[in-house]
């Protein structure tokens, strides 16, 4: 279980980053995080894995405090962290010594070193490109090649901050393939992100608002009770035809799962 228990941090003081954040996520949930520009989102994503410590309140994993020197090594091992941008990750030059990098930190023995980093390159269908450099990889490979440095040292958590949003469609549905086979394989996702479309097949939302946390519930909740253009943020397409046609089938994550269920009922 990860806790926030009345998390408060500033990079300057007195101008709040986030303010008194208490939730809690359990194993194995899919939860987004979402929010207008400035809202805090990407500092709550450092703070989940002790890159960043709270001014005040607690952060904790299970028995472990990032408060506590002792406990970081450990939770950034249990929490993983996708950044944004791949190339800020990327310090080696090729994608064999990108994944093997962190294990040899973690001294990881050889043998399974060789197991974890065939089976991460697999699962983001990675495998055929050991050899490639990351750079020279287009924008949604490089995200594999991070998503498989990251997987290959097996955290419980991985957190993804914005790892869709320079990509195009067609890259974001392929990391969003890779996030939800993790999850089903049971790995607690937090994905963070813009794109309304990618909330839809969440267990649960929470909604930064200044660094307040303005909804924390289901996704047909958020659309529901919240008007999230007060946020900066656009109600998906799904939720459109929805609220237009006054439907009361589920919500899809997908157009094509929209049109289906559209097709079942008619």
């Amino acid at each position: 279980m990860l806790v926030f228990d009345q998390v408060d941090y500033h990079y300057r003081r007195g101008h709040p980053v986030l303010r008194q954040l208490s939730f809690e996520i359990h194993q194995g949930k899919f939860i987004s995080i979402i929010g207008g520009n400035g809202s805090g989102k990407s500092t709550l994503a450092k703070l989940m894995n002790g890159l960043l410590q709270p001014r005040e309140g607690q952060v904790k994993l299970d028995h472990l405090n990032t408060l506590k020197h002792e406990d970081l090594g450990r939770i950034r091992e249990l929490v993983g962290l996708v950044f944004q941008n791949p190339d800020d990750q990327f310090i080696t030059t090729s994608v064999l010594d990108e994944v093997v990098f962190g294990l040899e930190n973690l001294r990881v023995p050889r043998d399974e070193m060789a197991h974890r980093v065939n089976e991460a390159l697999k699962a983001v269908h990675m495998e055929d490109y050991v050899e490639a450099m990351p750079h020279q990889l287009s924008g949604g490979q490089k995200q594999r090649v991070a998503f498989a440095a990251v997987v290959a040292m097996d955290p419980s958590i991985l957190i993804v901050d914005e790892a869709t949003s320079m990509l195009d469609p067609q890259g974001r549905r392929d990391i969003l393939d890779v996030m939800h086979a993790l999850h089903r394989q049971g790995m607690t996702i937090i994905h963070i992100t813009h794109h309304m479309e990618e909330i839809l097949s969440s267990d649960r939302v929470l909604l930064l608002s200044n660094g307040e946390m303005a909804f924390d519930g289901t996704p047909s909740a958020l659309f529901s009770n919240v008007s999230i253009a007060e946020h900066q943020l656009a109600l998906p397409f799904a939720v459109r035809l929805h609220q237009a046609l006054g439907l009361n089938a589920p919500l899809c994550a997908d157009w094509k799962e929209t049109i289906t269920s559209l097709w079942s009922m008619s």
